[in-house]
């Protein structure tokens, strides 16, 4: 049977000059499949009233803690309550937060890195699966159509047995110390009390690896990773490079910068298989460069007849309309409410409806965070491999 209804979340973050809270109610909303009802936006709780104010939200409805939040939407009817909360908090907030709606019985969207310690990540791994619920992590990049074309050529050996996995992510805004001169965004995540043990591989560096390993499929063996703090005064690094070992001999490069001048959010992936080879390019997204030994470079585009299934699926508009960065989050938003109404519905979802991040997803990520720190403070390759014990 069928949901016929929307579905309802809340949201825990996003409060009065946060960034990312509003790139997830635009996203959730762009489908009219999803509204948000409730919130609990700041942990003040005038802040958080006044953003509920800002949203039109009956004020019943906005919280001033998200434990007050969980404790009251719990309470009540089904289809009246949430179904389920998005948590777009600092870092360090995503764990508690996860954790108590978890337990009150909600699924749960989460930003990224999922939590701050690989020990929380995989608590809420085990979590998911005693309670069944469903959990998705907004690595928004696996959204783009032509990110899942790449990954449909590599899964049907289109550039054969890979050998060389490079993808960076270089940014120029923390170039000066914005973080000491009133950036909120900056500040936040430039704190080890917030951020966690990492910045800019915990920021970005998370995109790469989640980025790599959805459209590749490898795991990582080893890694020798070189983190640097270049601007006076940081408390954690601003720049981060990455050699990989693959499990079964592919190499690869990871670099993540947030002192890179001009550079926007220039997120880039470049795989190189033994008769081929792919690349894509965040700011181009629509796009995907596919290179051979012996012919032309093809260029594929999004929203073209010859894609695959789940990139066709993930396309709202004709080509030449350019899609991007909030219809990608959408697509992730789509893919985990559609899976929570099936399971609403007491139906299976489909194979498209579960392509999105998950919370084993996030304790990879976590686990790859952690040891290019290890690895940049012993100055030399550590064994990487994440062997999940949930």
């Amino acid at each position: 049977m069928e949901l016929r209804r929307k579905l309802k979340y809340g949201m825990v973050g996003g409060g009065p000059d946060a960034f990312i809270g509003g790139v997830h109610r635009m996203a959730a909303a762009l489908d009219g499949s999803i509204e948000l009802v409730a919130g609990a936006f700041s942990s003040s709780p005038e802040k958080s009233r006044e953003q509920g104010y800002a949203l039109m939200l009956d004020e019943k409805r906005v919280y001033g803690s998200y434990r007050e939040m969980a404790e009251k939407e719990a309470a009540l009817p089904e289809g009246e309550r949430i179904d389920f909360v998005s948590i777009v908090t600092p870092n360090k907030m995503h764990f508690p937060v996860a954790k108590t709606f978890l337990e009150a019985g909600f699924h749960v969207v989460c930003d990224k890195p999922m939590t701050t310690t690989l020990d929380e990540a995989e608590e809420l791994v085990r979590m998911v699966k005693e309670k069944d619920l469903v959990f998705g992590l907004t690595h928004n990049y696996t959204g783009y159509p032509m990110v899942k074309q790449a990954k449909y050529l590599i899964a049907e050996g289109k550039l054969g047995a890979l050998r060389k996995v490079v993808v960076e992510y270089p940014q120029g805004w923390l170039s000066t110390p914005v973080d000491a001169e009133g950036s909120k965004q900056a500040a936040w995540r430039t704190d080890p009390d917030q951020a966690g043990v990492s910045s800019c591989i915990g920021d970005l560096g998370s995109h790469a690896e989640n980025l790599a390993r959805y459209v590749t499929g490898l795991e990582i063996e080893e890694i020798c990773a070189d983190m640097t703090t270049f601007v006076p005064g940081r408390r954690l690094e601003d720049d981060g490079n990455v050699l990989i070992h693959y499990k079964g001999g592919a190499r690869g490069i990871l670099y993540a910068s947030q002192i890179s001048p001009g550079e926007e959010n220039n997120l880039v992936i470049r795989v190189y298989g033994e008769t081929a080879s792919l690349e894509w390019h965040q700011e181009n997204p629509n796009s995907l460069i596919v290179k051979y030994l012996d012919k032309p470079m093809e260029v594929w585009t999004r929203g073209s007849g010859y894609v695959c299934e789940a990139a066709g699926a993930n396309t709202r508009i004709p080509f030449g309309h350019p899609e991007g960065f909030i219809e990608a989050f959408a697509n992730i938003y789509k893919a985990v409410g559609n899976t929570i109404a099936a399971r609403i519905s007491g139906i299976e979802p489909s194979s498209l409806d579960l392509d999105f991040p998950t919370a084993l997803d996030g304790a990879f990520g976590v686990h790859f965070i952690h040891k290019a720190v290890e690895s940049g403070r012993a100055k030399g390759w550590i064994t990487a491999e994440y062997k999940p014990s949930i």
